[in-house]
């Protein structure tokens, strides 16, 4: 169905919100949507105003809100290049369910759980990494920005089985009127268990003393700028949910059998198992006390719920030290609980193991449900098979196992409806045991005995049997829904979204901001120390506030590696300093060299062979690009003892002090006349004759050398020896052959 359009009455100061629970068997997309906190006010009554802004289902008609892919997406670990192709369809729901025009204002999350929680911080990052690079390219919804939450910040995360909890809570509270403030009524208290974990929260009584550092404050803004405050405790045990609970619970029967055995077969006999159901299965868990122990066995179901119950109840490890008094499983602390006061609701396993297989989903009474249990272990497992194929052949009433005749009225109760799988009716002996055994042994709920509780058949009358009894509130109750709302951790995430939008009553008030975990258990971000990222979270607590990324804006890891990096070069640098400099002067020479008979005469026309041709340029005259550097890299001016000779006909010495330099042409030598030459005492030689250089002889026999040139005026070689020397005679002194000061 394609989204609403423009005009839709039901569009009018919508917004949205995208919720990806990214679980450890698939990933489901949820949109939500809720009226525009600012404006509802004035079109709803002054009774609902005082309420939490009103979260449904993100589509008009309340279907294909939601859909989902698999497996999970901690199993890319591997590849993690293909995420994009696995998320593409989520993404594409959403696109073609919310009209284009708002999703720059509709935020996105993909928020990961206990799948991902078990792989590396390496592993975590690279899907990360490619997670938040396919959604922020790929669509125009609103996704964080970079910051030390991760590459997406808060828009793509692995958040705690804390957060979860509190996430839920928050839904079930919202769903169930809980934060309605009603004389003597509390909140209600969230027990959620998937396949790996399970999670509490609730809000402890008043009278009970306890830490607030052990405390969570939850923040929420109603419609009309009132704001309400909740401390909640919320904790999790990894490991304790209902798959993983088998999988321990498996590894300690075969080791038990292991220590007993007295032959050859490997099947253990399993009183959580259907009579006669035989499973194959390898314990998961490694470091027994033998090898064999790790290797496949075969499970005999007994069909013996009491024994099963014994059996798993010591997977609760009560006898673990408890260093924070009180403790429930696993020495985890949990405050005193009055369930007197506190009522629970349990989602997710608690109620697939109540309703799905029991028909007992809603208020829960432990002598009914011990009895459909002891009941279901007992058949045998070929009955159960054949019931199995026989109820999916009606259809279902809403999934619940009702089946329905024609006129309407239900004729079954209990029989199991296709949602129901063989996988779960093999393991549903075990996971009523375990679920028991949690609620009772673990958290300490108290078995209520209903006397009349044999004749209440449905567990829909349980409710009002409690009311007529003064009980009130039944204190746990399995739930999936709240009309045609799923109870879901996502569903409190939105909750908390659109309470921000919520207009404060003052301007001073600080924003409604996400609940913060205390420091005993902190959310750090998923990231490598080989990273830049990792490294700055590992640096940045040791740093002072004034060089932490939010005050330099941007990474202060950035500014020391670029630092280091520049001293660095500056110590390799300093010793090549004097071979640079000549490997740049000779680079400079290389580019400023010219063939001396490659130059073009004063005309500009080219000659070859033995053409005269005009001089050369001096090497001075550099392209101008090259002139800057060539003064920078040209050697400073020294004061040196030259020595210098001038010879006569008659070979006489001379002596004289330093010379001033002349202007003359380096390239045009000279045989000076008279047989004289300037040159280099220790080296003196005339200057070979060429094609070029035309001899002249003088009056006194001797011989002169010059280049011929078009210029018309010709230096008189004579004058500027003798000119030289009565200039040196003025000021210096003559001795030895050498030039001193």
């Amino acid at each position: 169905m394609p989204p609403p359009i423009a005009h839709d009455p039901w569009l009018a100061g919508r917004h949205f919100g995208i919720v990806i629970d990214a679980g450890s068997s698939g990933s489901r997309l949820q949109i939500y949507s809720w009226k525009d906190p600012s404006i509802v006010p004035t079109d709803w009554s002054s009774s609902l105003s005082h309420t939490l802004p009103k979260v449904e289902k993100g589509t008009k008609s309340g279907e294909d809100w939601s859909t989902k892919v698999e497996p999970g997406i901690s199993t890319f670990w591997e590849n993690p290049e293909d995420i994009g192709t696995y998320l593409r369809p989520l993404l594409g729901h959403a696109r073609e369910k919310i009209p284009p025009s708002l999703h720059k204002d509709t935020p996105l999350f993909l928020l990961a759980t206990a799948g991902m929680r078990l792989l590396s911080p390496e592993r975590q990052t690279g899907i990360l990494k490619e997670t938040c690079s396919f959604l922020v390219h790929h669509s125009y919804f609103k996704i964080d920005g970079p910051s030390e939450s991760g590459p997406c910040g808060s828009s793509v995360l692995i958040i705690t089985g804390e957060e979860e909890g509190l996430f839920g809570w928050i839904a079930v509270n919202y769903l169930m009127d809980g934060f309605a403030n009603k004389q003597g009524h509390t909140t209600y208290g969230f027990l959620d268990m998937g396949g790996a974990s399970t999670q509490i929260a609730f809000e402890p009584g008043k009278d009970h003393e306890l830490d607030p550092n052990n405390l969570i404050d939850v923040r929420l803004r109603l419609l009309d700028g009132e704001e309400i405050h909740h401390k909640v405790f919320v904790t999790t045990w990894l490991g304790y949910g209902s798959n993983q609970a088998r999988e321990r619970y498996v590894g300690m029967a075969v080791e038990e059998f292991e220590e007993t055995r007295s032959d050859e077969a490997d099947v253990v006999s399993d009183p959580c198992l259907p009579k006669n159901l035989e499973l194959v299965e390898t314990p998961a868990f490694v470091g027994y006390a033998s090898d064999h122990i790790q290797e496949t066995h075969h499970m005999k179901g007994t069909g013996s719920f009491e024994q099963c119950m014994k059996k798993t109840s010591a997977l609760l490890n009560k006898s673990a030290p408890c260093p924070d008094v009180p403790c429930l499983m696993n020495g985890v602390h949990v405050p005193v609980i009055d369930f007197s006061v506190s009522h629970f609701i349990g989602v997710s396993e608690y109620w697939f193991s109540s309703e799905h297989v029991f028909g007992l989903g809603g208020p829960y009474n432990f002598v009914q449900y011990e009895r459909a249990a002891s009941n279901f272990c007992a058949r045998e497992w070929s009955d159960i098979v054949r019931e199995h194929e026989e109820s999916v052949k009606h259809r279902p009433l809403d999934g619940d196992g009702e089946v329905q005749g024609k006129d309407g009225e239900v004729i079954a109760v209990g029989k199991w409806g296709p949602k129901v799988e063989i996988s779960r009716l093999q393991m549903q002996c075990f996971k009523a045991a375990w679920i028991a055994n949690v609620l009772h042994e673990g958290i300490g709920m108290p078995r209520i005995v209903d006397p009349e509780g044999n004749s209440t058949s449905g567990s829909d009358k349980i409710d009002a049997k409690a009311e007529q009894k003064g009980l009130g509130r039944p204190t746990f109750q399995s739930m999936d829904s709240v009309g045609n709302i799923a109870i879901s951790w996502t569903l409190g995430k939105m909750v908390l979204e659109a309470s921000k939008e919520v207009p404060p009553l003052h301007g001073a008030v600080s924003p409604i901001v996400d609940p913060q975990i205390p420091e005993d258990f902190p959310i750090k971000p998923i990231r490598p120390w080989s990273s830049l990222d990792g490294l700055e979270d590992r640096l940045t607590p040791h740093l002072p506030p004034s060089l932490h990324r939010d005050s330099l804006g941007f990474s202060p890891v950035f500014l020391i590696v670029f630092t280091m990096l520049f001293f660095i070069t500056i110590l390799i640098a300093c010793p090549l300093r004097r071979q640079s400099r000549a490997f740049c002067l000779r680079t400079l020479r290389n580019a400023t060299k010219h063939d001396f008979n490659s130059f073009s005469m004063e005309e500009g026309k080219f000659l070859n062979g033995n053409s005269v041709i005009s001089r050369p340029p001096s090497p001075t005259s550099s392209p101008r690009w090259l002139r800057p550097l060539r003064r920078l890299l040209a050697p400073k001016p020294k004061r040196s003892r030259a020595r210098l000779t001038v010879l006569t006909g008659l070979n006489s010495n001379v002596r004289d002090g330093p010379v001033t330099p002349t202007r003359s042409s380096p390239i045009r030598p000279y045989t000076f006349p008279a047989g004289m030459v300037l040159a280099n005492s220790a080296n003196s030689s005339p200057l070979p004759p060429s094609p070029n250089n035309v001899i002249f002889d003088d009056t006194n026999g001797g011989s002169s050398s010059f280049s011929p040139s078009r210029n018309a005026s010709q230096m008189n070689l004579s004058s500027m020896v003798t000119r030289s020397v009565s200039r040196a005679n003025s000021s210096h002194q003559i001795s030895n052959g050498f030039l001193h000061d």
